[in-house]
């Protein structure tokens, strides 16, 4: 096999831009001369990688499993020239994690911290999101690993082989809303009246469990806040608006100070768990050394 490392470069910034004219402009060359290029990419590889016939383009299966490889190729080549020219201080490579908005903050920084604690050393570079565009940087190669709640519903499953994961730890979805002058919860959902709910958007992950539970338990509430971000929800059960579910490493401190309490007993509370993937085309050496120490017993903290 023949291959030239433009040709990566190039079906990266073609996947990228899914245009043709886009990222032959971005690449400095003729579309001509650039679809000639991603041809021979094609050839050399004996695969079809773009579905020309879609507007934009889109990538063939094989065209988004090779764009992992493709990306590590380019980026663990210029880390080495980076690092030849001293350019990075000796620092090497970053690794780069894709995060769950509420992980982001209410978990990575202690498991980062522990980590370093135990003398693993890697520098990293978190970009906080919602969980389908993290699953899509994952797919693509734009993160190393993805910091995620697991989820059991067949649009997060991504097979095994390709995208292991392993399990860092268990937390839970509390219902809590502001305190009263007594420290008692302002609303209750073990009594009859209807309960004023702070809700996830349709669509968004954990409200998936969240209505889940609702249904079953019955609950009589009335909307009057949605939105796909528990902080949010967070911020408006503070305000007194209603009663939230928001991960309960999202709420210690404010737990702690009493400026929200816990809503019910644990029939309302809602498991979470938390696991951390990666795609096995990626050959980055600090992700396998990260994945090592994980297997070998290093555990996340709820």
């Amino acid at each position: 096999m023949n291959l030239e490392s433009k040709w990566l470069e190039d079906f990266s910034a073609l996947a990228a831009t899914r245009s043709f004219s886009q990222a032959a402009e971005r690449r400095f060359v003729t579309q001509p001369a650039f679809s000639r290029r991603i041809r021979s990419l094609e050839a050399a590889l004996g695969l079809t990688l773009v579905n020309r016939s879609r507007t934009p383009i889109e990538l063939t299966a094989a065209g988004q499993l090779f764009l992992v490889t493709a990306r590590t190729v380019v980026e663990q080549l210029g880390e080495v020239l980076r690092h030849l020219h001293h350019l990075e201080g000796g620092q090497g490579e970053v690794m780069q994690v894709a995060a769950a908005h509420s992980l982001a903050l209410g978990f990575f920084p202690r498991w980062i911290a522990q980590l370093r604690n135990e003398g693993l050393n890697i520098a990293t570079r978190l970009v906080a999101t919602n969980v389908g565009d993290a699953v899509h940087a994952l797919r693509e190669g734009g993160c190393d690993l993805m910091l995620a709640f697991y989820d059991p519903d067949a649009a997060m499953q991504m097979d095994p082989e390709i995208f292991p994961s392993l399990h860092l730890g268990d937390t839970e979805m509390l219902p809590v809303c502001a305190a009263d002058a007594d420290g008692k919860p302002l609303f209750d959902l073990e009594g009859e009246a209807s309960v004023p709910l702070l809700a996830y958007s349709a669509g968004a992950f954990l409200g998936r469990s969240v209505n889940m539970l609702l249904r079953q338990r019955a609950l009589r509430f009335t909307t009057i806040y949605e939105t796909a971000m528990a902080d949010s929800l967070k911020s408006m059960a503070l305000e007194g608006l209603g009663i939230a579910w928001v991960p309960q490493l999202s709420v210690r401190a404010e737990l702690a100070r009493g400026e929200l309490v816990v809503c019910g007993g644990p029939q309302w509370h809602v498991p979470l768990e938390i696991r951390l993937y990666r795609c096995a085309l990626v050959r980055k050496a600090n992700v396998r050394l990260l994945w090592r120490k994980l297997e070998g017993g290093t555990a996340g903290s709820n």
